[in-house]
């Protein structure tokens, strides 16, 4: 199986914490880009390599800003190079404010069958704060809109550690969460990225950063309350119901290969890392020369070794280090092997099987540490 990706970069605002590529372009260069991904397609299609496409995902940026018609222009000039007829999962990014009960339906009709969403927080006062657009009744009224129109696949993204959030305020805002009844939900630590106005924010005072340990409350909140209602923790930042788990973002942690197309896209096919340039004139002037913008990386060993370890801890599959040595080699399972076991007695790893590293929850807590070690340091 693969999957495709592709990447919508306009925005109608930026919101303070974000660092992801994006354009505030679209009336300007919309039309043009469709078009440029179109082609990118076109050009790179034979690295699929027949492969039957599983899922496809549009991400952002914010898709649900992509006018309908060029929407359709975009899934059409796909759809004549690349067999999207396996297409079992298709997923849009979407802000609450852009989705509509006309919209709803419309990407219905086109095939979508999972949104998710960036609600972030159902605090009204927060969601101003980061620059967000939408409000906590927005929110609600966007999941009732994708139900009407009988998408009932649906992902709702939170932040935790936001200013002026406390314990108490992230716990409600989970409740909310939870209250709707969505398939999925991904929960997020902020981070503060360098250049963006909130980390100019709280360099200059502005805002002051949740302390370290009232963010790991809040994630511990998180779990408890989400277990509680259901939802099966398998991946450090993403909860599902039973047989809702992201198939697309699954494939990134499992090393499945997939084709990212737009630009900053990144690609993967098992040995190679493409990646197109976080430029916008550039991309498109690229593509309309006739050449695919993409740049290559081919990875060594002991960064495959490590993308597998980290990935793979993520996870609640974990890390299986019979195939890590068949993979890898002696040296790297017994690197591995012996700095897990100084974890396993500490309790932060637990062995499934014989051969199946797993965090534990002390460890999920841990995770970066724990990571760290396996490591390969090359």
């Amino acid at each position: 199986m693969a999957g495709v990706y592709v990447h919508i970069p306009f925005c109608a605002s930026r919101c303070s914490y974000c660092d992801f590529f994006s354009t505030l372009k679209l009336p300007q260069t919309g039309e043009a880009y469709v078009e440029a991904v179109v082609a990118e397609a076109r050009l790179r299609c034979a690295e699929l390599r027949g492969e039957a496409v599983r899922t496809l995902y549009m991400g952002g940026g914010t898709p649900s800003q992509l006018p309908l018609p060029l929407l359709e222009r975009l899934l059409a000039g796909l759809g004549e190079v690349i067999d999207l007829g396996s297409v079992e999962e298709f997923t849009v990014e979407a802000n609450p404010d852009d989705v509509t009960p006309q919209w709803s339906a419309a990407v219905k009709a086109l095939g979508v069958n999972r949104v998710s969403m960036g609600v972030q927080s159902f605090e009204d006062p927060i969601l101003r704060a980061i620059g967000r657009r939408h409000t906590a009744r927005q929110a609600v009224e966007a999941v009732n809109a994708l139900r009407q129109a009988g998408i009932d696949n649906i992902s709702i993204d939170l932040i935790y550690g936001l200013p002026g959030q406390t314990v108490a305020s992230w716990a409600r805002s989970v409740e909310e969460a939870i209250a709707l009844e969505p398939q999925h939900i991904s929960a997020y630590g902020l981070t503060y990225e360098e250049g963006t106005r909130l980390w100019r924010q709280r360099e200059s005072g502005e805002v002051v950063e949740v302390p370290e340990e009232q963010c790991l409350e809040m994630y511990r909140t998180l779990v408890e309350m989400l277990a509680a209602a259901g939802y099966e923790h398998y991946e450090i930042s993403n909860f599902a119901l039973p047989g809702y788990h992201s198939r697309h973002n699954s494939s990134y942690w499992d090393e499945t290969p997939y084709l990212g197309l737009g630009s900053a896209a990144h690609s993967y096919d098992g040995a190679v890392r493409r990646y197109n340039p976080a430029d916008l004139q550039e991309y498109i002037a690229t593509i309309a020369s006739g050449k695919p913008a993409c740049q290559e990386e081919m990875m060594q060993w002991w960064e495959r070794y490590d993308e597998r370890v980290m990935l793979g801890l993520r996870t609640a599959r974990g890390v299986d280090a019979g195939k890590l040595r068949c993979d890898f080699g002696d040296e790297a399972w017994r690197h591995f092997t012996r700095e897990a076991e100084r974890h396993i007695n500490q309790g932060n790893l637990h062995v499934v099987g014989g051969n199946r590293y797993i965090l534990t929850a002390d460890g999920i807590m841990l995770s970066d540490t724990v990571i760290r070690d396996l490591l390969w340091d090359e």
